[in-house]
């Protein structure tokens, strides 16, 4: 699976089209818990040619209206109008825009669907609205709407610290991907409460993230968890643990494979597809979007 237009494309309407790639955690470490109560992570992240589909028509009326058959988050709450509400500061009064967004990506499954769509609505709307906005100043307000969006916004797969909002680009070897999708939406807040959870992994370095040793680890501090809370996601564990070494992304319920060619994901990916919402996608070291 790939994007269906080229950054930036005109249809018959007057739209430009505006990719927002999804994402996979390779590796994802809990380091410990702060005393404000958050959690040190290390972790990998992985874009991916696939994703959300985004449509935007700049218009006189000042206002953002979104259109899209998705309808589980009330259109107040889309993290897509939220962040072009977070550049009103910026913009003139008379500056609005039209956006349609075709969902592809299944919510709550750790794939940094809403994150992604907020990413590439602020550096859609700054190019469009003519802003004139520096990277960094769009990463600081992506913050603000999720720990996830500024490596959205940089476009770069890239290892994380701190609590995720310490990005260093990488590079990592483009493999391809089975991606199924239990049907299950993963309660995040309850995971990371969760006195279970392991939350003294040793660090490991950035260099490391570099050869394919660490990627063959796939380690995700909240699979344990996950797959003993939510029978569905340890199902699919199970199952794709048959062929290969089958990992949970995130903290949502999307567990992955990884292969070096294409063939081989779809021979696992016919059987996945009997039972689950099954993507199949190549990871890329710089997003579309760029």
């Amino acid at each position: 699976m790939s994007f269906s237009h080229a950054t930036g494309a005109l249809n018959s309407d007057g739209y430009s089209f505006w990719p927002a790639p999804a994402k996979l955690n390779l590796e994802l470490r809990i380091l410990g818990r702060r005393d404000d109560g958050y959690h040190e992570l290390q972790t990998l992240f992985q874009l991916l040619d696939y994703g959300d589909e985004i449509w935007i028509k700049p218009n006189d009326s000042g206002q953002v209206t979104l259109q899209s058959e998705y309808n589980e988050v009330p259109s107040d709450d889309n993290l897509i109008i939220k962040a072009a509400r977070s550049l009103e500061p910026y913009k003139q009064h008379h500056q609005g825009a039209d956006i349609k967004l075709e969902k592809k990506l299944p919510s709550g499954a750790g794939l940094g669907g809403g994150s992604s769509d907020a990413a590439t609505t602020l550096v859609a709307l700054n190019n469009l609205w003519s802003l004139g906005l520096k990277n960094e100043q769009l990463c600081e307000i992506g913050k603000s709407l999720g720990a996830d969006v500024p490596v959205f916004v940089n476009g770069k797969t890239a290892w994380a610290e701190g609590i995720g909002e310490i990005l260093s680009a990488t590079e990592v070897p483009e493999k391809h991907y089975l991606i199924v999708y239990p049907d299950v939406k993963i309660n995040t807040s309850k995971i990371f409460s969760h006195r279970a959870l392991t939350r003294d992994n040793k660090p490991i370095k950035l260099r490391a993230t570099r050869t394919e040793a660490s990627l063959e680890l796939g380690y995700n501090a909240f699979e344990p968890l996950v797959a003993e809370l939510y029978p569905e996601v340890r199902e699919a564990l199970e199952f794709l643990g048959e062929f290969g070494k089958a990992t949970l992304t995130g903290t949502g319920s999307c567990v992955f494979l990884t292969f070096d060619n294409e063939r081989e994901v779809r021979k696992i990916a016919a059987l996945c597809k009997q039972r689950w919402l099954t993507l199949t996608a190549r990871g890329i070291n710089t997003s579309p979007l760029i």
